[in-house]
């Protein structure tokens, strides 16, 4: 079976945009990149049910996200002036669509039109004191993407904060809660437990994953426990990057940029702890992104300084990963997304 990846990609040296590759679940290998449309730093994407693709985008200096349709038609592009986002999500069951900006420290909400095309319906700038890392000089909102209830919840890497807001039907929010997490912890992504009101959070600025206890009943979240996902011996630099959950909500993984791995946790069968598992070399520099297939059984790890895929396959079992390709060409690559 051939199944289809997006891949969002900075365009500073050798990309011309979003690209899609095919894994191959019978050979077990990526082929066939091939690129989609020409962007300008379209280094997140996101798709829709009906097919439609949202990316970062930067136009003439200013940033924002495009709409495309499933066979590569631009519908439309909202942007402002500065730098572009740095993630966009889509909310199927109201039609928004939602971008955070880790320059300006900003989420920003828009309406998907009948065709597809987007208009902004509102944005919030994050304005809480800042961490003590050189890298907390602002706010730096880095994830915004829903909760199981259908609520907001921001994650900004400068104030250490984690924000959950109320959104309504027409895409307005309002601020319900607010999680502070150790100094220089660097909240960068969160993932749910598919199950449980259970999230774990990577620190990009300590490499931790944070357990954290979910409340439907004001959006509050609550720090369980921390795991680092590094050695204890190690000394070099590292950003913590991406983290996801499997749907039997049996393991979890997150990626390394400067140890340049995937590190495994088994998650407990209440969600409230995590077991080291492995930590395996992704066999290129600076892993922004990866994904699993939409079986589980493979795992595709995109790097940015690199330029190649790294394919892997998964034991449902174990959660441990096999090494099948590491050579795959794609250019700039920092974001996977399976169709």
């Amino acid at each position: 079976m051939q199944e289809k990846i997006f891949l969002g990609t900075y365009t500073k040296k050798k990309s011309q945009g979003i690209y899609t590759v095919e894994l191959d679940t019978d050979k077990k290998e990526l082929t066939n990149l091939t690129l989609f449309t020409e962007e300008s730093g379209p280094t997140f994407v996101a798709l829709s049910e009906k097919g439609n693709l949202y990316n970062v985008t930067s136009v003439d200096g200013n940033g924002g996200v495009a709409s495309y349709s499933k066979d590569g038609k631009l519908l439309n592009t909202v942007t402002s002036p500065g730098a572009s986002p740095c993630y966009v999500a889509v909310d199927e069951e109201r039609q928004l669509v939602f971008s955070a900006n880790y320059h300006k420290g900003q989420v920003t909400v828009y309406k998907i039109e009948a065709d597809g095309s987007l208009t902004l319906t509102d944005e919030v700038t994050h304005t809480d004191p800042t961490g003590s890392h050189e890298n907390q000089d602002k706010p730096h909102a880095h994830y915004a993407d829903l909760t199981p209830d259908h609520r907001l919840v921001a994650c900004d890497l400068g104030t250490d904060t984690v924000y959950t807001y109320d959104l309504s039907a027409d895409g307005k929010l309002s601020l319900a809660s607010k999680l502070k997490v150790a100094d220089k912890t660097g909240p960068r992504h969160l993932t749910f437990h598919p199950t449980l009101d259970i999230a774990y959070l990577f620190g990009e600025l300590n490499s931790t994953i944070s357990v954290l206890a979910y409340n439907r009943a004001d959006g509050h979240f609550e720090v369980l426990a921390t795991y680092p996902t590094l050695p204890a011996d190690y000394e070099g630099f590292n950003s913590g990057s991406a983290v996801k959950v499997t749907k039997d909500g049996k393991f979890l993984y997150g990626s390394n940029r400067g140890d340049n791995s995937i590190v495994v946790f088994a998650i407990a069968e209440d969600g409230r702890s995590l077991t080291f598992i492995e930590r395996v070399d992704t066999y290129g520099d600076f892993p922004r992104d990866f994904s699993l297939n939409p079986s589980e059984e493979f795992l595709v790890c995109a790097h940015q300084n690199s330029d190649n895929l790294t394919l892997y396959q998964r034991d449902a079992q174990t959660g441990k990963l096999t090494l099948l390709q590491k050579d795959v060409f794609a250019p700039e690559a920092v974001c996977v997304k399976f169709v």
